[in-house]
């Protein structure tokens, strides 16, 4: 196991996914799934000026993926045919720190939940932040 050498407070999740999906799309740019991202109450005024039809980067936990481990730092994505790459150039779930990072449509918007489209990941999972995707 690899340790850190800085910790880092406060964070927590601010609401989860809600999909039927049963097996998530390798990554958001291939996918055609749909789900509710269903924030906290508390941070329901946050989402004021989201709008269907925008663009969001959304931060979430893979609350799922097996403890991080030092032969975890280099990885065969299955979809590179078998090609190794370090973890940091890849999107795999088995990370240091197990951040995820979808940009997601908005297709609707009802008090404390987005309707998105895009989704990548399981049922259940937390989401840590959600960002306007700002393009240059």
């Amino acid at each position: 196991m690899i340790k850190s050498s800085t910790e880092i407070p406060n964070i927590r999740s601010i609401g989860r996914i809600r999909t039927g999906v049963q097996k998530p799309p390798r990554h958001w740019s291939v996918s055609k799934e749909t789900g509710t991202l269903i924030i906290d109450p508390e941070y329901a005024p946050g989402l004021m000026g989201i709008k269907a039809g925008d663009e969001i980067v959304v931060l979430f936990c893979f609350d799922r993926s097996e403890p991080f481990t030092s032969d975890l730092l280099l990885q065969q994505p299955p979809h590179l045919g078998g090609e190794q790459r370090g973890v940091f150039a890849t999107c795999s779930p088995k990370r240091p720190n197990p951040l995820g990072m979808s940009i997601l449509k908005v297709t609707a918007v009802r008090e404390s939940r987005l309707e998105v489209a895009g989704v990548d990941m399981h049922d259940g999972t937390p989401v840590l932040d959600i960002k306007p995707n700002v393009k240059a």
